[in-house]
C-alpha cells in the first residue's frame, strides 16, 4: 500500500512556488552564457533542439528554462499542439503547416500555447501579483512581442527583476513595467 502512494506522490504535480523556484534557477543560468541576441532561422533536431547556447533570442530564456528547469521541452510541446490545432495559432508568419524549428521560439504562438493549456493569470500593475517563474509577455515598441520570466530578485521598491535576452544576452534587470505587457502566464 506504501508503493501506492508513493507512486501516486511522485505524479503529483509540484507546488507552484516549487516549480516557479526551478524555473528562475534554469533561467538565472543562463546569465553570462546567452550573451548574443540572434534571431537568425536554424534547423534543429527534434525534439530537444536548440540554437547555441551563447545565442538566442528571448523565446530561448524560456526554452532553455522549462528545459532544464522542468524537464518541458516547450519545442516538442507547441509543435505537437501546432500539428493538431494548427487554426489556434496565429497566422503572422504565413505558413500553411507547423515548423518545428522556429514555431516555439515565436513569442505569440508560446501566448498561444499558454492560453491553450490554462496557465494565462490576470495582467495587473500590481508587482506583488507577479511570482518567481512566471512568463510575461509585452510589446517592445513600436510593436515587437518579448518575453521575460519573473525573478525571485526585487528591486528596493518591490518590483520583481525581470530575466530576458531583449538584445545583449540574458539578463536579470528591473523592466516588468516598462514596456505595456501583454500576457501573464503560472505554469501549472
Amino acid at each position: 500500500m506504501r508503493w501506492i502512494f508513493l507512486g501516486l506522490a511522485l505524479l503529483a504535480p509540484l507546488p507552484a512556488q516549487e516549480t516557479g523556484v526551478k524555473i528562475v534557477s534554469a533561467a538565472r543560468k543562463q546569465v553570462g552564457v546567452t550573451l548574443r541576441y540572434d534571431p537568425a532561422y536554424v534547423s534543429l533536431v527534434y525534439p530537444g533542439g536548440d540554437v547555441p547556447k551563447e545565442r538566442g533570442v528571448c523565446t530561448d530564456v524560456i526554452v532553455r528554462a522549462l528545459r532544464e528547469g522542468l524537464t518541458q521541452d516547450l519545442q516538442k510541446l507547441v509543435h505537437e499542439d501546432m500539428r493538431a490545432n494548427f487554426g489556434a495559432y496565429p497566422k503572422n508568419w504565413g505558413l500553411s503547416r507547423p515548423d518545428k524549428n522556429i514555431d516555439h521560439r515565436r513569442v505569440p504562438n508560446l501566448q498561444a500555447f499558454f492560453k491553450r493549456r490554462g496557465f494565462s493569470v490576470p495582467v495587473t500593475k500590481d508587482p506583488a501579483d507577479y511570482k518567481p517563474g512566471d512568463i510575461v509577455t509585452c510589446t517592445v515598441p513600436p510593436n515587437l512581442p518579448h518575453v521575460m520570466i519573473v525573478s525571485d530578485k526585487k528591486t528596493d521598491a518591490g518590483v520583481p527583476l525581470m530575466i530576458h535576452n531583449i538584445g545583449a544576452g540574458a539578463q536579470e534587470e528591473d523592466v516588468l513595467f516598462e514596456f505595456p505587457l501583454t500576457g501573464h502566464y503560472r505554469w501549472k
